[in-house]
């Protein structure tokens, strides 16, 4: 096997960072398209009052896009019960947290043979290996970690944030997806192990998901493969007492191009068969009473409009 201890680990400090904490954007109004944010917020506002689940699903670049504090705020309002995420998301928010900046060249690094072998991320591992030890998953570690650390930019952490409020954040990572995977003090067992606690706990508050509300920002394999398989879980133990897990709201915001009507399944040989996020969270899974929503746009324009619209329910001034 490759032996890891040979690797040249440098600092943080000595690398190119792609962003800094310039690019979180103040919470503050902004003009949008309010179709269909304003179902949607509706839907979450209703869920809100019912003690329904409203689950953020989000991937890398909605964190670098810069919109934490209006994910934070409507944390801190009850709007979002679970953050679910990839491995990048947690990289990010992790960096971001202690040095105000993250992100890499890849075009840069990878031909140096530097790409992720940064010291300071790689003690993402260390927190991992504890929680391993301790039985907890890896979203409330990290969180703990970040909150109760000595990191700058805390503030803005999403994860500091959901630990401090008590909301379950879930990480969900393949192996080999991450740049901590290539440091010598990743443990697989570890990161298994720890990760795969974050699915049981995201398959528990999806039992809480009839009348509440699914969103995918900008996650194409993660959220939807992650989702559809503790929706099965959910919906086998509802089942089982006479329940069901059918109405209720799933949204996808990306940059794919998709038809007006995109109810109908596509065939096999076109392309957008293959978009998950469609198949499964905009088709599939609300076949059987729920409703689904798609908006094309990135993400510094769509969590703002979606955050306006929540706002104004909340208010009772939609029009």
């Amino acid at each position: 096997m490759f032996d890891r201890n040979r690797l040249n680990l440098k600092s943080l400090h000595e690398r190119i960072h792609g962003l800094t904490v310039d690019t979180i954007r103040p919470l503050e109004k902004v003009s949008s398209c309010r179709e269909p944010f304003l179902d949607i917020a509706k839907g979450i506002v209703t869920a809100k009052e019912t003690h329904k689940s409203v689950i953020l699903m989000i991937g890398g670049h909605v964190v670098r896009s810069g919109v934490q504090r209006y994910i934070i705020d409507l944390m801190e309002r009850g709007y979002i019960s679970c953050l679910a995420m990839n491995g990048s998301v947690m990289i990010h928010d992790f960096e971001f947290a202690l040095i105000g900046a993250t992100t890499e060249s890849v075009s840069k690094y990878i031909h140096e043979g530097q790409f992720g072998l940064w010291k300071e991320t790689g003690w993402l591992n260390d927190i991992i290996n504890n929680a391993y030890k301790q039985g907890k998953g890896m979203g409330e570690a990290v969180g703990e970690a970040i909150f109760k650390g000595e990191f700058p930019h805390k503030e803005i952490s999403l994860m500091a944030a959901a630990y401090r409020l008590n909301i379950p954040v879930t990480v969900h990572v393949g192996i080999g997806f991450d740049i901590i995977h290539e440091h010598p003090n990743c443990s697989g067992a570890a990161t298994g192990e720890t990760s795969y606690r974050d699915f049981l706990r995201l398959a528990s508050v999806l039992e809480r998901l009839e009348g509440g509300v699914v969103m995918n920002f900008g996650s194409a394999v993660t959220a939807p493969e992650v989702f559809l398989k503790a929706l099965s879980m959910a919906r086998n133990v509802a089942s089982r007492s006479g329940k069901y897990i059918r109405q209720f709201t799933t949204l996808v915001c990306d940059l794919h191009e998709l038809p007006k009507d995109f109810s109908k399944e596509p065939h096999r040989d076109s392309s957008s068969y293959y978009f998950r996020p469609r198949k499964t969270m905009l088709i599939r899974t609300v076949a059987d009473g729920g409703k689904s929503f798609y908006v094309k746009g990135k993400h510094s324009e769509t969590i703002p409009a979606l955050w306006n619209a929540i706002n104004e329910v909340e208010k009772g001034t939609p029009n």
